[in-house]
Parts: C-alpha cells; sequence; structure tokens
C-alpha cells in the first residue's frame, strides 16, 4: 500500500500550521448509505520532464499525490526529434550512478549495455586508452587511473605532473565553503615568482593559507599546480571540455574539481560506463513514464510556462500560468534548464520579485550540435566511445560506434556513428552539407577509413543553450532547492547540493530532494530513500581530516585575515 495512505494529516505548530489540510476533505455517501470521509488529493505541477522531472514526479506519485508534468517540447531547429536533450551532453552512464542503477532495477526494465572501453583522440591520433577498471587490481586513488590507463604518447614524468592536483581535490570536499573559495571570479595573487617544477610542500601549504581565492579558472588551477603543458593539452582539457562541455580557461575550478573527482579521482572504478541501448527517451523515459501513468500521473504536452500567480496573503504560488491556461497546485517543482528558466523569469511578474531568481539571469548555458551518419560501408572503429581535441583547432567533441551500443543498429551493414559538437556556437548557423563535410572531415582525422566512406544518411539535432556552463563566479548566482515561495522547488543539474554527484545523476538526485521537500512541506507520504555517494577511500579520509584541522589552526593566527577571504 502506498505509505501515504496512512498517514492523517495534522496541523502542528510550525511554518505549515498556516494550512488547514481538513479543509481539503470531502465528503461522500457509499453503497450502503453511510458517509464516508474522502482526502481530496494534494496537487502537484512538475515543469520539466528530463531526469529531475521525471525523478521527482515518479516518487510523488508513488506518495499518491496528484501530480501533472509539463513538458515544454523539444526544437532541435531544422527538426522536431522524437529524442530530448537529455540524450545528449555527457551521453555514458557512469559506475558511480548508484541511483539511477536502482531505479532501472526497480522498473524491471534493461536498458544499459554492458561496461565497455573508451578513447581519447587528437590531431595525431590515437592519444589515451581506457581500460575496464573494475577487471583490474584496485589501487589506491589515483594511483589505478594514472598507471592503468594506456597513454600512447604522453611520457611517465607528463603523467606524474598530475599528482599535486591531488592537495587541491583533498580541500576541496564539496561544503558550500569550498564552492565558494575554487569559484572566485576575480584573481587577487599569483605565483610567478615559484621555479619551475612541482611546488614543494611549503609551497602547497602556503596555498592552502591563501585559501586558493587566486584560483580563476581551471586552466588557471592546473597551471598553479604545474600540470605539465603536454597533460594539459592532450588528457585534462579534453575530458573538461566533454564534462563541462567548455573549455579551460572558461570553466570554475571548483566546478572542475567537483567532476574530476566524482567521475575519474574518487576512486578506481569510477571512470567505467555503460550506454543505452538505444535512445534515453525510448529505452527508460518511455518505460518510466508508462509506470507513472499507471498510478495517475498526468502528462501534458506542449505547456510552456509563462507565469505564475502568487497568493499574496498565503505567500504562495497557487497557479502555473501556460499561455491562456491555468493550472492550480498545492507545491510546484522547476526541473528545467538555466536557459529556459531565465525565459521564464523574464515573463514573469511572480519571478521577478525575488532576487534568488534574479541572479539566474547572470547565468549561461552552452549550444551543442550533434550529428547521426549512416554511411556507405563498415568503418573499423575501435572504441564505442570516444573523445577527440585538438583537431581543426576547434573544441573537443565526442563520437560513438552506434553499431555497437545500439540495438537497433547491431546488424546494419553500414556504418552508424553520432558526433557530438561541445560550445557549438560557430557551427549551429552552419547548412546541414557544411555540418556533415565538418563532421567528415574530423572523424578522419581520427580514423583514416572515414576517408573513403560516403554519407547516405543523416540526422542534425541543434540544442542551442541546452548545456550548463560552471564558468568562474557562476556558483553565487546558483539556486537551491528550496524558494522563498515556500511551495515552489528546484530541482536539475545545476541546483546546488551536497550529495556530491555529477550530470544525470544530479538531475535525478535533485528531483528526489525536491520531491523530498514536497513530502516534508504537504505533510503527506513518505521520503524517497537516496542512494549517497561511496565515501572517500581511507587515505583521502585521513588526508581531508588533516587538511580541516590544518586550515582550523590557520584561521586562529593573528594574521589570517590578512589575505583576502
Amino acid at each position: 500500500m502506498l505509505a501515504c495512505s496512512s498517514v492523517t494529516p495534522t496541523c502542528t505548530s510550525g511554518y505549515r500550521s498556516r494550512f488547514s489540510c481538513r479543509a481539503e476533505d470531502q465528503q461522500t455517501q457509499n453503497s450502503t448509505g453511510l458517509i464516508v470521509q474522502n482526502k481530496k488529493k494534494k496537487k502537484v505541477l512538475v515543469v520539466g520532464s528530463g531526469w529531475a522531472g521525471l525523478g521527482a514526479a515518479y516518487h510523488l506519485c508513488k506518495q499518491g499525490f496528484d501530480v501533472t508534468v509539463l513538458e515544454g517540447g523539444y526544437d532541435s531547429g531544422l527538426t522536431r526529434l522524437a529524442s530530448s536533450p537529455d540524450d545528449f551532453g555527457i551521453r555514458g552512464f557512469w559506475y558511480p550512478y548508484r541511483n539511477i542503477f536502482n531505479l532501472v532495477d526497480e522498473l524491471g526494465i534493461k536498458p544499459f549495455t554492458n561496461w565497455i572501453k573508451s578513447a581519447q583522440y587528437s590531431g595525431e591520433g590515437l592519444e589515451v586508452e581506457f581500460p575496464i577498471f573494475q577487471d583490474l587490481p584496485q589501487w589506491p586513488t589515483p594511483f589505478g587511473t594514472l598507471f592503468y590507463t594506456e597513454f600512447a604518447r604522453l611520457p611517465l614524468v607528463d603523467r606524474l605532473t598530475s599528482l599535486p592536483l591531488m592537495a587541491a581535490v583533498v580541500d576541496f570536499d564539496n561544503t558550500d565553503t569550498s564552492w565558494r573559495k575554487y569559484d572566485a571570479s576575480k584573481s587577487n595573487w599569483s605565483f610567478s615568482d615559484i621555479p619551475w617544477g612541482l611546488p614543494s610542500l611549503d609551497e602547497i601549504l602556503l596555498f592552502q593559507q591563501c585559501e586558493f581565492h587566486f584560483v580563476v579558472t581551471a586552466r588557471e588551477l592546473f597551471r598553479q599546480f604545474r600540470c605539465s603543458e603536454r597533460l594539459f593539452e592532450n588528457v585534462l582539457n579534453p575530458l573538461l571540455q566533454v564534462g563541462l562541455f567548455a573549455p579551460a580557461e572558461r570553466c570554475s575550478a571548483a566546478a572542475t574539481l567537483g567532476m574530476l573527482y566524482y567521475f575519474v579521482l574518487a576512486h578506481q572504478k569510477d571512470f567505467d560506463l555503460v550506454w543505452c541501448r538505444g535512445t534515453v527517451r525510448e529505452k527508460i523515459f518511455e518505460p518510466w513514464m508508462d509506470s507513472m501513468r499507471n498510478q495517475g500521473c498526468k502528462f501534458l504536452e506542449g505547456r510552456r510556462v509563462t507565469d505564475f500567480y502568487f497568493d499574496e496573503e498565503t505567500g504562495r504560488i497557487s497557479e502555473v500560468i501556460c499561455g491562456k491556461e491555468s493550472l492550480k497546485a498545492d507545491a510546484v517543482i522547476l526541473a528545467v534548464g538555466i536557459s529556459t528558466l531565465q525565459e521564464i523569469i523574464q515573463n514573469s511578474a511572480a519571478l521577478c520579485t525575488r532576487e534568488e531568481f534574479l541572479k539566474v539571469l547572470n547565468l549561461s548555458s552552452i549550444d551543442l550540435l550533434s550529428v547521426k551518419l549512416k554511411l556507405d560501408k563498415k568503418v573499423n572503429i575501435s572504441f564505442a566511445s570516444n573523445v577527440c581535441s585538438g583537431i581543426d583547432n576547434s573544441n573537443s567533441w565526442t563520437f560513438f560506434d552506434l553499431n555497437t551500443i545500439y540495438d537497433e543498429h547491431k546488424d546494419d551493414p553500414e556504418t552508424v556513428v553520432q558526433a557530438d559538437f561541445f560550445h557549438a556556437n560557430e557551427l549551429l548557423p552552419l547548412k546541414d552539407e557544411d555540418v556533415v563535410a565538418k563532421a567528415m572531415s574530423s572523424l578522419s582525422k581520427c580514423i583514416k577509413d572515414f576517408e573513403d566512406a560516403t554519407v547516405i544518411d543523416k540526422e542534425i539535432a541543434r540544442f542551442p543553450k541546452s548545456l550548463t556552463h560552471f564558468f568562474p563566479g557562476s556558483y553565487k548566482s546558483m539556486m537551491r532547492g528550496s524558494t522563498s515561495f515556500p511551495n515552489l522547488f528546484m530541482a536539475g543539474d545545476w541546483i546546488i547540493t551536497r550529495h556530491g554527484s555529477w550530470s544525470q545523476e544530479k538531475s535525478f538526485v535533485t528531483g528526489l530532494e525536491a520531491a523530498n521537500r514536497v513530502v516534508d512541506y504537504l505533510e503527506e507520504g513518505t521520503f524517497a530513500r537516496i542512494i549517497p555517494v561511496e565515501e572517500d577511500e581511507p587515505h583521502i579520509q585521513a588526508l581531508r581530516s588533516l587538511n580541516r584541522n590544518l586550515n582550523e589552526i590557520i584561521v586562529q593566527l593573528p594574521w589570517s585575515n590578512y589575505f583576502i577571504q
């Protein structure tokens, strides 16, 4: 039975005491003429049908709420697609995605491939081969990742220059203090007087004393910790561009540390990934949404939110307005991307009254271009998942062998390949034939056999401002899960959370967190169980404890306030 069926709402002291749950009850007569008390379901509107929105709606349906999901629809430029932006961006599903893996098990579906290997290319050819790390003997982080990864061109001395970066990784513990420390928007100090080479222990301690406020961008972070130029250009910068969708000089150092730690450095096996055996919408979202429909959830397509009705007497959002349509709600969850929310804020008289929403207008998003090509011949692609950089002076991009990944293309006599280009400002305006030429030229630089292949079919998807941009200084403008409207909550991959996850997993987790806030606010149902990220390895725990103790000592010193805080 649903947990909420055994809960009797009561009006207790606290912020929820302003609303009477009993006023929602209705009386009806049963077949014997007896009066029975029927509790009217509380209405929850979820705006957005990605990982965050569906995650919130799924749990609230199970708690017996009257849930409606508003879908705005996806327009990829020239083509209306059955897929959504959730099929692009970071497309793999990594080992730490514990909540998503638990979800598909609960739904009883099998959408994923086995663990697969991936590779990284540059203009000079194959650079890196990533094994399946969990199949190898486990080493303390980061040594397993460093030594099991096969570098085709990068000397050992370059790889070893990544080790001092662990000092920043240890110091960054995903707290609000750490985010503010590493997300500084201005630099106040330089270490240009330090001789070339790895920083000494004294220098690292000095870094700690200055609390890293000199760090501005990801590139500056790598430079300050003496990562070699080849390591940065051939490995770190490409990984960053496909993890945060922008070059290192445009990425927050805080987001860089959080993303690298979650996907790469926390545990050796974290970089292992599986793929969805078709589009996310087909293999996961559609059966997921069907299960919610069976529980009474409603999905309204083509609804773009234009405003909210704010009840000044209660302080609540009482209605969501979609053009000429108005939908009443007891609670609302906004599970949309930055650019969509910015559009809503600019049109909303209610949201424009709150500083937290006005700050969102300072944020930015990144363009994505995806190209799916069918070729007239089989091309031998060694790895199903690939990262590329340093080709035609373009930003990093990815390409995937869909014959290996997608069930529908496994037996195709032709090659089906997909390439995703991030930070694609210069590519979106191009004509389709120019986009195809660009994609084929780039693919040929990685694998020569593409030169002899001819494109016989194509599908091009343009997603302007669809990916979150974690630029330096962005953290102070990002929103938290609760808002100044007591019944309006937020979810998405850009929402501040202490969970520690990233990308699809973070979106899903923040959706569950938003659902828990609704349960708490409406005083019905039970909280969703959120699986935490795996604990730090013992040596990382010890180093972080030592680092915290050191920082506590430093702030007590008489000169600790001398440096910019």
